[in-house]
């Protein structure tokens, strides 16, 4: 086993070599619980996921940790704007506490829906300002900051190495910048590690600290309860590609100042979810929920079999007809693993995965392989599901076999397999059923296209409809 991930510090694949063999020390950013967590969101959720599920996999002990920013993350990550908790408070009226609990339990709602796994600590930012505070005091006993305005700063002219992980050169950041709108700043990129009421006069959530009372910066969250729940150094921190220039590069600074030590080996980002009109952003108005997918009849299982067809490092296109496509691919999985039930002559899940054999001499054994190696391959989840396709085509392949292979696979891709139940011969499968409602809709309102599209869905789910006087008929494709 060679597993092979794209490291940021350095823009190359590398062989991953955990700094203790007998655990992984993985942290992901967690979400700002201001509003609900949007698709383009979720997908890096996804992700994590999926690396996670790839390292249990793989037999690799992992301790995850994500956060939950309930505090302190401005409308700009440049320390500018309002925090926008406040900001929903003030357009709710509904208190930041209040906020920050309800939108908490939406975000693990909807990971749950999504199959993901819970982390093994999902800290509140609320919950650690004396960690925070005590990294702080740290820092600013070794000559990194400096107070100015009521406000403490990092001062990133006392750290060589900013910006590695962004590829940013320091001197060209301060020559290259403009006015900056906070003239306490001795530098452009210097960032604020504790706000005083001297920011903002009605801040909602404040505590006392040696600076006086107020609330922390958002970049030294991450640094503080990561530490805390892993140690000085992480083997692997994930996020999107919208955290290296700021947040991780600020991360960095405050966490390796104080240790002396490299503070994360593996830097793993993912790409946007994108619309036509860019990327989905809560700040723009507009952005679409998953609650917003299951109103429209998707499960939240197609999103995530959605998700899988791009590589995490690759921006993925974002349409309803892509996400239609999704769902009858993954409604084609589900009907093949029943058709491939029945032949088996048993139930579905064929016991535990890891104690039903699947022979050496199995055609299965060579998918699974392909599917070994394409995960080593840096997470390539488009290929991974191609060999859960062939697999699944495969009628060399015994049927138990099969199934006993595919819920291996799924126990990394994560879309459900294991809950399909066997359906008798002569009943028409819930999916199918939808899907004609669907058809009836669409001919109704004279979508003939669509409704073409849907009659040929459900014939290779293994079903055909017969439009009679009466209304549709559906039939067993050898019925």
């Amino acid at each position: 086993m060679s597993l092979k991930l794209h490291n940021t510090l350095g823009r190359e694949l590398q062989a991953f070599e955990p700094i203790d063999p007998d655990s992984v020390r993985l942290y992901s950013c967690g979400p700002t619980v201001y509003n609900y967590a949007h698709i383009g969101n979720l997908r890096a959720y996804v992700f994590v996921d999926v690396l996670r599920r790839t390292l249990e996999y793989f037999d690799y002990r992992v301790q995850h940790v994500m956060n939950i920013t309930d505090v302190g993350h401005l409308s700009d990550d440049g320390d500018h704007g309002e925090d926008k908790l406040v900001r929903r408070s003030r357009e709710s009226g509904n208190s930041v506490w209040d906020i920050a609990a309800y939108y908490t339990e939406a975000f693990f709602r909807h990971t749950t829906q999504l199959n993901i796994r819970s982390p093994h600590h999902a800290p509140r930012a609320t919950d650690h300002i004396p960690e925070m505070i005590t990294l702080i005091q740290r820092l600013e006993e070794k000559g990194y900051t400096y107070t100015a305005g009521g406000n403490v700063y990092y001062d990133i002219s006392r750290f060589p190495r900013y910006g590695a992980l962004a590829g940013l050169d320091l001197s060209s950041l301060k020559a290259g910048a403009r006015v900056d709108v906070d003239s306490n700043k001795r530098n452009p990129g210097d960032f604020v590690l504790w706000f005083t009421r001297s920011k903002f006069e009605k801040q909602a959530m404040v505590w006392d600290s040696p600076w006086g009372r107020g609330y922390p910066g958002w970049h030294i969250e991450c640094s503080a309860m990561s530490m805390k729940y892993l140690g000085e150094q992480l083997d692997i921190h994930c996020g999107g590609v919208d955290h290296i220039s700021v947040h991780h590069t600020n991360e960095i600074a405050q966490a390796e100042a104080v240790t002396g030590k490299q503070y994360v080996k593996y830097w793993l980002h993912n790409e946007f979810l994108v619309m036509d009109r860019g990327k989905m952003s809560k700040s723009e108005g507009g952005f679409l929920t998953l609650d917003t997918l299951t109103e429209r009849g998707y499960e939240a299982l197609d999103y995530r079999y959605f998700c899988l067809l791009a590589h995490y490092r690759s921006e993925l296109r974002f349409s309803f007809d892509a996400l239609d496509a999704a769902r009858s691919a993954r409604r084609r999985i589900v009907s093949r693993i029943r058709t491939r039930m029945s032949e088996a002559g048993s139930d579905f899940p064929p016991g535990d995965p890891d104690q039903t054999p699947v022979s050496d001499t199995s055609p299965a054994q060579r998918y699974l392989a392909a599917f070994a190696s394409d995960l080593e391959d840096d997470l390539n989840t488009p290929r991974a599901v191609a060999q859960l396709w062939g697999l699944l085509k495969d009628d060399d392949v015994p049927a138990a076999e099969a199934l006993a292979a595919a819920l291996r696979m799924d126990d990394v891709l994560g879309i459900g397999l294991a809950s399909v139940q066997r359906e008798e011969n002569t009943s028409v499968p819930a999916e199918v059923l939808s899907l004609v409602q669907e058809r009836q809709a669409a001919r109704t309102e004279r979508d003939f296209a669509r409704a073409d599209q849907i009659r040929d869905t459900v014939r290779e789910m293994g079903y055909v409809i017969v439009d009679n006087a009466g209304g549709p008929e559906v039939k067993r494709h050898d019925a």
